[in-house]
């Protein structure tokens, strides 16, 4: 007789059949409890079944500590990650935002500086044209001369009037404006008398106006010196009657 068919042997197996049936029986009864609609209609396992299905199922490792600690654990780490990456995301955007916005500020504020500028030129442009306007244009002959020769001395303040200019100018030189005189004392000392009131160099240059031209022989500018002159020796253009 082999040791496989002695009775203690038998004895032995028939025991880990009905350990092993035993614990089918339970692993099945835990497996209909968990899912929904499995309950047998017969009655059968009712009592396994409602033991297992109230009690709480728990897993625990082979060192006997639980593996829902480290997975919670796990969870609870990637989840602080993940607000902190979108901490940072928030933050990049506000910053993105901020500094778009003061960009688009700056661009503004650089825009209305430019207009503000075009629009300055603009009104001087319009007033030095409104200027140029109204500034009268004179005739280029004799009557033009002395009336705009008139309007430069009412500016500085030097006496004089239409007829005492006409009067002397046409004694002087009679209204020719490159008139010159080479035969006086004058002459003779190298300083001859030129234009239309016959003004010396000396003379002109000391009684010339500022903002005529500095030349004896321009018609204005000889007109305005000359009676400059007369104002501070003889009170007026108008008391001159002879050479003076």
């Amino acid at each position: 007789m082999t040791a496989s068919s002695t009775p203690a042997n038998r004895s032995n197996k028939s025991r880990r059949l009905s350990i092993a049936g035993v614990t089918a029986a339970a692993a099945a009864a835990l497996t209909f409890s968990l899912i929904p609609g499995h309950a047998s209609a017969e009655g059968e396992g009712k009592a396994a079944a409602a033991s297992t299905s109230t009690a709480p199922v728990a897993f625990k490792s082979t060192t006997g500590g639980s593996q829902a600690a480290p997975a919670h654990k796990s969870l609870t780490e990637q989840h602080t990650l993940a607000e902190r990456v979108a901490e940072i995301h928030a933050k990049q955007d506000t910053k993105g935002k901020e500094k778009a916005q003061a960009e688009e500020k700056a661009a503004a504020k650089k825009k209305a500086a430019a207009k503000a500028k075009a629009k300055k030129r603009a009104a001087a442009k319009a007033k030095a044209s409104r200027s140029a306007d109204r500034k009268p244009a004179y005739a280029n002959n004799l009557n033009g001369w002395i009336k705009e020769a008139l309007s430069i001395m009412k500016k500085e303040k030097i006496p004089g009037s239409y007829e005492g200019l006409h009067r002397n100018i046409m004694r002087e030189s009679s209204g020719n404006p490159r008139a010159i005189n080479n035969w006086d004392i004058n002459a003779k000392n190298g300083v001859p008398s030129i234009g239309l009131l016959q003004v010396i160099k000396p003379t002109f240059d000391t009684y010339h106006v500022k903002g005529t031209p500095h030349s004896q022989y321009h018609p204005v500018a000889n007109i305005v010196a000359a009676a400059n002159y007369a104002a501070d020796r003889y009170g007026s253009i108008d008391n001159v009657d002879s050479a003076y």
